[in-house]
């Protein structure tokens, strides 16, 4: 039989162990969390990404042969390619070659493909922007309020119940419906509504965007 110290003992025992094991569900609960929506981040960002490392190639091309027909026709260099985020070309120039076979037409043909690849990697460049200006806390997730105010500024409706692949599908896609309509004026008013709420450009995002610009 317990004597009055060994209850005592007992009790405080007992409540120690309902207070260990609580604590042990919101971390398993907060784990799986991120793991849900850190899937949505993780594919909307990586799906970006592809796009960029591509225009990159296609503009750095662009670049090289416009200055090689400008230098042909002896020219004044082509200007700098103007653009809202930095981006120093480091690929190796294109060939004489390669220019000549990619651009048969010369110097306006390679002069129209400059553009449109600047816009390009402009558009990509943007996105990937606000894909992680939408990471408000800069954790690598986006939370339930963070998705909410994402899918709107893209003019997307949100719902909670839908799956990690729901929603990652709703936003790649208006990243390709946007991007292949080079719709940088609704991206830059997305831009905007999130910074109407608070969001901006950290430390972080900033070098994030210098790793994937190179």
């Amino acid at each position: 039989m317990l004597t009055v110290e060994g209850k005592r003992l007992m009790r405080r025992a007992m409540l120690s162990l309902t207070m260990l094991v609580p604590l042990s569900l919101p971390s398993w609960v907060a784990g799986a969390e991120a793991y849900e929506a850190n899937g949505v981040f993780d594919r909307f960002s990586r799906h970006i990404e592809r796009q960029v490392q591509t225009d990159k190639i296609a503009f750095a091309k662009a670049s090289g042969c416009t200055n090689w027909f400008y230098q042909q026709e002896k020219q004044k260099p082509a200007p700098p390619a103007v653009q809202s985020i930095r981006w120093d070309p480091v690929l190796q120039p294109p060939s004489r070659e390669e220019c000549l076979r990619e651009y048969p037409g010369g110097l306006e043909a390679v002069r129209q493909d400059f553009h449109r690849t600047q816009t390009s990697l402009s558009v990509s460049l943007t996105f990937y922007e606000f894909a992680l200006v939408g990471d408000r806390d800069d954790d690598a997730r986006y939370s339930g309020e963070e998705l909410g105010d994402l899918f709107q500024s893209l003019a997307l409706t949100y719902d909670p119940t839908h799956s990690v692949l729901t929603h990652a599908a709703a936003l790649t896609d208006r990243f390709d419906a946007w991007y292949q309509s080079r719709n940088l004026e609704s991206l830059m008013n997305g831009m905007g509504q999130l910074y109407d709420k608070g969001y901006r450009v950290t430390a972080a995002d900033r070098a994030e965007l210098d790793r994937v610009a190179q």
